[in-house]
């Protein structure tokens, strides 16, 4: 299975418009979006690990890279 949590698209940019351009937007998708059902003997994080990363399964960990950061990203 493979998908990328950040995704981008490209706005159109109007010879009018009254803001800065801008040229690339990123936004970022939830990992259940990928996964249709809960498979079977998934793997599990620690019981210390879990409460650290907000999930027991690994699949559904999205780390939170902050909005100009260059890591992760498309």
């Amino acid at each position: 299975m493979y998908f990328t949590h950040r995704k981008e698209y490209f706005p159109f940019v109007g010879p009018f418009d009254p803001c800065p351009p801008m040229y690339r937007k990123i936004y970022v998708t939830a990992p259940n979006l990928y996964v249709g059902y809960q498979p079977p003997d998934l793997p599990q994080f620690s019981p210390a690990e879990a409460l650290k990363n907000g999930t027991l399964w690994p699949i559904f960990y999205d780390p939170y890279y902050g909005m100009h950061s260059e890591v992760g990203q498309c």
